[in-house]
């Protein structure tokens, strides 16, 4: 499969009766300087601990759209800013951070946490409070059953793991391994995944979890050797899914591995070194992708970083373009992103082509993914052989 072949996830039918539809096919220029009280966004995520990547990733993203959108007038006249609170991804911090932005009435929408359950921890705060909370990292299908103002702009996982099933049967494996994360996010994807590799005429023959501060892991591939898988799945994050890989290789199993989407990042290539080659995955987004956007958005990343973006800058970068989209059509209020969200159709996207919510699940409608693998220590389009 080459990088310009998008996966298409099932698109869901839902009511539009008596909603206002905007088609938005671009954002307006707007010349004009910037001057009064900055448009503030809120972001919890982790900026130390385990996760701390993920956050500096998220960093360059966030950065690389304000260059853009306030180079463009900003939002009506205003710069738009952000208030990074550093949580580590600790379900506790969130909370604690949740009550601090919603008394802060310069704050006027979320965005974060990195892991769902972090996010979901906080998020009656944020419904109580009237205030968005985008959880554009946030996979667990119960993520946006926290209340309407619950959005996200991440693959749900009831959709990604079927994808990840697909891939391994296409791949022509069908006795499966399973390692996953021990957490409500890594045990709900592994009973999606299960399923579905069972609705494909597979079978998982073996599912281990283990815990996110784990650092040995021969007592779980043992049992996973045992069982005599032809294939291994993981869904893991990615400090633990290399360390996992080194250990299987190490282990001397040579089956085809193939993990979540949460793998990918330039620090699983790192973590994992010579290991991971060969490890395959989808996600929403890659560099490669001819689309003009996309290859716009890289150059850009480029110029002002150096490397190439991932997925995590690309999903950061997405969400600040799209609520100022919002923003700027809408109004710069608690309610009206909220309605805005609701209503924006066509907002282009590097990692989805165009955006639109699913007003039922608030999620994106129809959303697109792409196959990669690793291959001489570097993320390249998977090709069919």
């Amino acid at each position: 499969m080459t990088a310009n072949h998008r996966t298409t996830l099932p698109r869901r039918t839902f009511l539009t009766a008596g909603a206002a539809t905007l088609t938005v096919l671009a954002v307006p220029s707007r010349l004009r300087a910037q001057s009064g009280e900055p448009v503030l966004i809120g972001v919890c995520g982790p900026l130390t601990g385990q996760y701390a990547q993920y956050g500096a990733q998220w960093k360059k993203g966030f950065d690389l759209a304000l260059d853009e959108i306030n180079a463009d007038g900003g939002i009506n006249g205003r710069p738009l800013k952000y208030a990074f609170e550093d949580s580590q991804a600790d379900p506790r911090q969130t909370v604690a951070i949740a009550r601090k932005f919603v008394v802060d009435e310069k704050i006027i929408v979320e965005v974060g946490d990195f892991s769902s359950a972090a996010s979901m921890a906080a998020s009656p705060i944020y419904q109580a409070a009237g205030m968005v909370q985008f959880g554009f990292t946030n996979s667990h299908p119960n993520f946006t059953q926290g209340g309407d103002f619950i959005w996200s702009n991440a693959v749900n996982q009831a959709d990604e793991m079927p994808l990840l099933a697909d891939f391994l049967k296409e791949l022509d494996l069908k006795q499966i391994a399973v390692l996953y994360l021990n957490s409500d996010w890594g045990r709900t994807a592994k009973d999606i995944l299960v399923e579905a590799i069972k609705k494909r005429d597979g079978e998982a023959v073996a599912a281990e979890g283990y815990l996110a501060d784990e650092k040995d892991f021969r007592s779980a591939i043992v049992r996973i050797r045992d069982a005599k898988p032809d294939g291994i799945a993981l869904v893991s994050y990615y400090p633990d899914g290399a360390q996992i890989t080194r250990q299987i290789k190490n282990a001397g199993l040579t089956q085809t591995i193939v993990a979540g989407g949460s793998v990918y990042s330039p620090k699983f290539l790192e973590l994992g070194s010579e290991a991971v080659n060969g490890v395959l995955t989808t996600v929403p987004f890659f560099p490669d992708d001819p689309r003009p956007e996309v290859q716009k958005f890289v150059q850009s990343f480029a110029a002002k970083f150096g490397g190439q973006p991932d997925a995590y800058n690309g999903r950061a970068y997405d969400t600040f373009i799209l609520l100022a989209t919002v923003m700027r059509h809408f109004g710069v209020t608690r309610q009206a992103i909220k309605d805005g969200l609701g209503k924006i159709s066509g907002v282009p996207s590097v990692v989805f082509g165009t955006v639109k919510f699913d007003p039922e699940t608030r999620r994106v409608a129809n959303p697109i993914t792409s196959r990669i693998k690793v291959e001489n220590g570097k993320w390249v389009a998977w090709k069919k052989s």
